[in-house]
C-alpha cells in the first residue's frame, strides 16, 4: 500500500465513524462519546497525511507515533460503546478490524522509519554513506 492509498484509507475510516457517531441516541453519554471518538478518528487521517508531508524523518516517526496512539484510543471509544450496550457489538466488527489494522500499519511504518533514521545517525558518526532513504507509507 502507498502513502496516497493510506490517505484515502485513513479518511475513509474518519468517515465510516463520523458516519457512526451521526446515528448514535441524542442523549449526553453518546454525544461526549460520540465527540471523542470522531476527535481520535479524524486524528489518524489529519496525522497521517502530515506524516507524509514531514520535513524529516525524525518528523515521519513522530507523526506515526500520533497516528498510533490516535487509532488505538478510536478503538478504546468503540470498544466502549460496545460493552456499554450503546452499540450492537457485532455492528462494530469492520471498524474494529479496519482500526486494528490501521494500528498495526501505524507500529510498522515508525519501526522501518526509526530503524532507517537510526541506521542514518550511525552512518554520519562513522563517516559511512547510508543507504538511499525510501518513502514510507
Amino acid at each position: 500500500m502507498n502513502a496516497e492509498q493510506l490517505k484515502e484509507r485513513t479518511m475513509q475510516y474518519a468517515m465510516r465513524v463520523i458516519g457512526l457517531v451521526r446515528v448514535l441516541p441524542r442523549d449526553a453519554v453518546c454525544q461526549t462519546v460520540g465527540r471523542q471518538i470522531v476527535r481520535s478518528a479524524t486524528g489518524v487521517a489529519a496525522n497521517y497525511r502530515a506524516g507524509c508531508r514531514a520535513r524529516s524523518r525524525s518528523e515521519f516517526v513522530a507523526k506515526m507515533g500520533i497516528v498510533e496512539e490516535e487509532a488505538d484510543e478510536t478503538l478504546f471509544w468503540l470498544e466502549l460503546l460496545a460493552r456499554t450496550g450503546l452499540v450492537e457489538p457485532q455492528s462494530l466488527t469492520g471498524l474494529l478490524k479496519e482500526g486494528n489494522e490501521i494500528v498495526a500499519i501505524a507500529v510498522s511504518s515508525k519501526r522501518t522509519a526509526r530503524a532507517r533514521l537510526v541506521g542514518e545517525r550511525a552512518a554520519r558518526a562513522f563517516g559511512t554513506s547510508p543507504s538511499p532513504p525510501a518513502r514510507e507509507t
